[in-house]
């Protein structure tokens, strides 16, 4: 078969049922491509349904709509290399929870201010390395012993870990890069298990932060680049590489990338990006390279 129409709901609640996968079935075939059987990798959580077809973007949006408020994500991938030779993700709420920024001003009681400049920054409103130097200029003379409070805040998304450990397990090098900072990546790093990091640099002298970040920043052009980069040194192209982020920073990675997915993103990221995971959990990525249930690691 040419492509895969990959159907995923959230694991927690197991929403996919025959009845929806006929439903994409039948959608399939309306569209004048032809759907051959269904493949379950996880009962109730996802499916793939082969198919041939020379509109899979058409294809799509009629599945989408004979689902109906269905909560199910849909992807559409070529049939073959499906299974991607490079993870990079971004860390702050894509692999966290988090804004570590907003994080850092809560501890400081200067949340309300910071928060909404981070907001506007992820949304791709204002600079982003613009709007990070301005971030954390108001951080000017903190104790470093807030960055060790702050990171006491930071839990995982849902399936971070597995998505990690799956894909290594699979021969995928995985890689965090993020717009945020080392202090907090490398502690993340190590809790996935990532191959490596990248992120910004804060200064910090005799124990309080400067209000300054290191150059160079990591921001939407590096990300990009770091994508590159990281696919090269695999002896890969982009093509080859799964991106997963949540804000204006990653569209160039994500649109890069053969499976570049807006992970909760936001409105600018989810209506640009290719693929979105607005219902699952970070699983989908791998139900979305044909990884089944049985193959999933948790570290």
């Amino acid at each position: 078969m040419q492509y895969v129409l990959t159907v995923i709901g959230d694991p927690a609640s197991r929403p996919l049922t025959p009845a929806l996968v006929d439903a994409a079935r039948h959608a399939i075939d309306a569209s004048h491509s032809r759907a051959d059987g269904v493949d379950w990798l996880a009962e109730g959580i996802a499916c793939d349904l082969p198919f041939e077809g020379r509109e899979p973007t058409i294809t799509q949006a009629l599945v989408r709509e004979a689902l109906g408020r269905a909560p199910l994500d849909l992807a559409i991938l070529p049939a073959k290399g499906r299974r991607k030779k490079l993870l990079v993700a971004d860390m702050e709420s894509t692999i966290i929870r988090q804004e570590m920024l907003d994080e850092l001003a809560e501890v400081a009681g200067i949340h309300e201010e910071i928060a909404e400049i981070t907001a506007l920054a992820m949304a791709g409103e204002l600079d982003f390395e613009a709007a990070l130097r301005e971030r954390v200029g108001l951080l000017t003379g903190m104790s470093a012993e807030t960055l060790e409070a702050a990171a006491g805040r930071m839990t995982l998304m849902p399936g971070a870990e597995a998505l990690v450990a799956t894909m290594r397990a699979g021969g995928a090098y995985c890689a965090l890069v993020s717009g945020g900072f080392t202090c907090f990546t490398g502690r993340i790093r190590e809790i996935c298990g990532f191959d490596e990091h990248r992120a910004n640099q804060l200064e910090v002298i005799d124990g309080k932060m400067t209000g300054r970040v290191l150059d160079p920043v990591l921001g939407r052009a590096a990300k990009l680049q770091a994508l590159e980069q990281l696919a090269a040194a695999q002896g890969a192209v982009p093509s080859e590489a799964c991106a997963v982020g949540d804000g204006a920073n990653d569209l160039d990675m994500l649109g890069a990338a053969g499976l570049g997915v807006a992970y909760y993103g936001k409105p600018r990221v989810r209506a640009a990006a290719h693929f979105r995971v607005d219902h699952g959990d970070l699983t989908a990525l791998l139900y979305m390279q044909g990884y089944r249930a049985d193959e999933i690691r948790v570290r």
